[in-house]
């Protein structure tokens, strides 16, 4: 897209000099009307009327000159106009006066955060969750920010947007949040919340979350580019099931951890079995035959995989006397 912004041209003076010309002028205006009074009253009217109809154009001139000062701080700057054609961004930090025919928006270019409220989306698989972000972003391009975009309609105050900085910032946030939403919406569809059975591959909304973040921040980047906004970062803060099925996916997930740990344990409890089988027989201490082997291995699975601790039975055998 062209880029159309470019710097102020015009005629640009030291705000410090055009202040001490303006106060002479003033003091030099009130010296003049104060020696036409006393003239006219001197001569009943005859003379100092011409030096007071000059005086009082000088107050429409100097009232006129006053307007023409400005100030910018740090990361500011101001859009300027002439009657209503783009004059060029002003971007110089200081105190200066300008021509005071030009129109002047300010405008800031520091960066802004937006913490957007979670949102109900569909995964790729349909389920319903709830995801947010948080956005950090700041105004690049001042020529798109005014007039590539709507601002008045989108500002809370319409009559303040161009000479409240406010209002305009605030004005471009509501196009921000209107868009990180659909551009989260967009992102959070293409996957799934989580991979149900670990055997997909696939990224996740859970487990993948730098490249969901990257892909969040392009689309962002190339939604925002119309209103002449840089995004800095984009994360997602948030993420959860919703609330109507939250209750579910916890069952599934704790049965699927469950199912999980007894696999553990099973595998384990038959590699102890294996071992406790292999010692006896390797070290000849005992003579077993497949079936006491069996008795012994369900005895050990059932002692090693049960949940309570195992009562031991003592058995003595039988005594002949």
């Amino acid at each position: 897209m062209e880029n159309k912004e470019f710097a102020f041209k015009g005629t640009v003076l030291n705000g410090f000099l055009m202040l001490f010309v303006n106060m002479i002028v003033s003091i030099l205006i009130i010296v003049g009307i104060v020696l036409s009074i006393i003239q006219l009253d001197a001569t009943n009217g005859d003379n100092g009327g011409w030096m007071l109809g000059f005086c009082g154009l000088m107050i429409i001139v100097n009232i006129i000159m006053w307007c023409g000062h400005l100030q910018l701080e740090p990361n500011e700057a101001r859009v300027t106009t002439w009657f209503g054609k783009y004059s060029g961004t002003f971007s110089q930090t200081g105190f200066y006066w300008i021509n005071p025919f030009y129109g002047t928006k300010k405008v800031s270019l520091r960066a802004r955060n937006l913490d957007a409220e979670p949102i109900k989306v569909n995964d790729k698989t349909g389920n319903p969750v709830m995801i947010g972000l948080v956005l950090v972003w700041k105004l690049k391009d001042t020529y798109k920010a005014l007039f590539e975009v709507d601002s008045q309609t989108m500002a809370a105050n319409p009559n303040t947007v161009g000479s409240d900085t406010k209002g305009l910032m605030n004005a471009l946030e509501n196009f921000v949040r209107v868009q990180s939403d659909a551009a989260l919406r967009q992102v959070a569809g293409q996957y799934a919340y989580d991979d149900e059975d670990n055997k997909s591959g696939e990224p996740t909304l859970r487990s993948s979350a730098e490249e969901i973040n990257e892909q969040l921040e392009e689309k962002l980047d190339e939604r925002l580019a119309l209103a002449g906004i840089e995004v800095v970062e984009a994360r997602i803060n948030y993420l959860a099931y919703a609330p109507e099925i939250a209750a579910v996916m916890l069952r599934r997930q704790q049965a699927s951890a469950i199912i999980t740990a007894r696999e553990k344990i099973v595998e384990g409890a038959v590699s102890m079995v294996k071992m406790a089988l292999d010692k006896l027989s390797n070290e000849n201490i005992v003579d077993l035959d497949d079936d006491k082997k069996a008795a012994m291995v369900s005895n050990l699975l059932v002692v090693l995989c049960g949940d309570d601790s195992a009562q031991p039975v003592v058995n003595t055998g039988t005594l002949n006397h």
